[in-house]
């Protein structure tokens, strides 16, 4: 199977069901928000030494292309969705990110001041992929607005925003980094 098709070189591309939409359409920016946001995350992957925290993002990578697909695929409920065999987020997936979230904060301590992205590279990066999460987020509440959406991609999405933050800070405290402050005008 060869990776070009020809078939987009018009500006547009296939959903999953066969739709052909505006590769500008506000359901591709959404899913392709998402995997930005992932592709942003293999990169954490390569520069994390943690273990516990890479098989944690492998997860959160599966169920963003998880995500992806459901983004991808317009006009399915959830019967359905099970049905025809099409992954999506559920309620264990945002309960699995919050327990995470809990267990990450009693590595770091309470939060003094704002802090700004950066620290250990990982750290940075994962607050870039916050950024891009945040964006994904937003992507799909436009989505929602004008197509059917179900509402746990955005519960998912804002979840792992905070998975996000919370990770970048328990690297820069695992790898003994402070983390930068905000310095409030005081420049």
């Amino acid at each position: 199977m060869k990776v070009y098709t020809r078939r987009g070189d018009g500006g547009e591309t296939s959903l999953f069901g066969g739709d052909r939409v505006a590769k500008d359409a506000t359901r591709v920016a959404a899913y392709g928000a998402v995997d930005e946001l992932n592709a942003v995350l293999g990169v954490v992957c390569a520069d994390l030494a943690d273990a516990d925290l890479l098989e944690g993002l492998r997860r959160v990578q599966s169920s963003l292309f998880d995500l992806g697909g459901e983004l991808a695929t317009p006009d399915v409920d959830e019967r359905e969705a099970r049905g025809k065999g099409i992954p999506r987020v559920g309620d264990a997936d945002v309960e699995s990110l919050e327990r995470w979230i809990d267990r990450l904060d009693e590595e770091t301590e309470p939060l003094q001041s704002f802090i700004l992205p950066g620290g250990a590279r990982a750290a940075a990066t994962l607050h870039l992929a916050r950024t891009v999460c945040r964006r994904a987020e937003r992507e799909v509440v436009s989505l929602a607005r004008v197509e059917s959406v179900a509402e746990l991609p955005v519960r998912y999405l804002n979840r792992l925003s905070d998975l996000l933050f919370t990770l970048a800070r328990a690297v820069n405290a695992r790898a003994g980094v402070d983390e930068p402050e905000w310095s409030g005008g005081d420049r």
